[in-house]
């Protein structure tokens, strides 16, 4: 398959080398990547399958290219690409088709291979070592810290002292701040008998871990799966939502649905009386991305198989109260939910 590739991680998947300035592109069984001269050396060392391009203008590297081949339909993906850049490229090259295909390389990196499966688990397990460093610091430290404060102890611990790179911004909110899936750091400070939420992950050699855990802070802090809270309110919402995570990991099969997965989580909160509190999907696909296909939502039309990575994360929120989620990254083995 003819096609052009800009995102950095679908160009990294391709060649095992990618930047912030590059283009792939394969044209039958020739493959250029096309990078500048600040990426070239590092370039030629690591990229495999693919000749290296040097170019100030990568477009322009890759319409010469093109001319010097006979190619009629290059496929791309819409999602990565400026309407500017395509109009670069097509109105250039009016010969040659340039077909969209949203999603292009999340669909062929669904299905990981073994060695994927291996750094997305060691990811995780360095994911889980970063929560127990966390942990120990809201034990000697952490109390009367600001919430902009624990966000920053938290990058520490999860990228272990700086030795890896995170997945995403990490989430670190207390009491009503959690009740905002996503919520900034504020100057909310953490005391005994606070609700602490804290949603963070890593890079191992560049594959993403994501994990979430909703702990009370009382003498001592941790993030295992058995937590009581002071308020029975929170305390049966989080028996609830531990309730959704546990069956939906122990009901998943592959042949089943995003959409049929999503429904095993929702429907015992739902069940609970906090249906309209789960505002969010169960999950999303992980791997070179933080977010992948499939998505284990609602709308999830995808048919789950064997070697797929994705995340079961249920909660629920209460604005101006509490919010409580955990999650866990689990891969489907042989035919079964495994958490990684």
């Amino acid at each position: 398959m003819d096609c052009i590739l800009r995102d950095e991680n679908a160009i990294y998947y391709e060649c095992g080398y990618s930047s912030d300035n590059a283009l792939y592109l394969r044209l039958g069984s020739e493959a250029w990547l096309i990078t500048d001269s600040r990426y070239t050396v590092e370039a030629r060392e690591a990229a495999r399958d693919a000749e290296v391009v040097e170019a100030s203008d990568l477009l322009k590297a890759a319409r010469s290219l093109l001319r010097s081949r006979a190619v009629k339909r290059v496929v791309y993906d819409p999602k990565d690409w400026s309407v500017a850049a395509m109009r670069g490229l097509e109105t250039k090259l009016p010969h040659i088709r340039f077909a969209p295909v949203p999603d292009l390389s999340h669909r062929k990196r669904m299905i990981k291979r073994d060695d994927e499966i291996a750094l997305l688990k060691r990811a995780a397990e360095l994911g889980r070592e970063g929560f127990d460093t966390f942990a120990r610091y809201l034990e000697t430290g952490g109390l009367g810290s600001r919430e902009k404060r624990l966000h920053f102890e938290a990058e520490a611990a999860m990228s272990h002292r700086g030795e890896y790179a995170l997945s995403f911004d990490p989430i670190v909110a207390i009491n009503a701040n959690a009740a905002k899936p996503h919520a900034l750091p504020t100057d909310l400070t953490l005391k005994k008998g606070d609700l602490l939420l804290v949603d963070a992950g890593l890079r191992y050699r560049r594959y993403c871990s994501d994990r979430t855990r909703t702990a009370f802070v009382g003498e001592s802090v941790h993030f295992g799966d058995a937590q009581r809270f002071a308020s029975p309110r929170i305390q049966k919402a989080y028996d609830l939502v531990r309730k959704a995570h546990d069956t939906a990991i122990a009901r998943a099969r592959a042949g089943m649905t995003g959409a049929q997965i999503d429904r095993l989580a929702r429907e015992v909160i739902e069940k609970g009386g906090m249906g309209e509190a789960f505002v969010h999907s169960t999950g999303h696909g992980v791997g070179l991305d933080i977010h992948e296909m499939p998505y284990i939502s609602k709308r999830g039309t995808t048919v789950v198989e064997d070697g797929m990575v994705f995340t079961i994360e249920p909660g629920v929120y209460f604005p101006g109260e509490f919010g409580i989620r955990i999650e866990d990254m689990v891969v489907m083995r042989n035919g079964r939910a495994e958490v990684l």
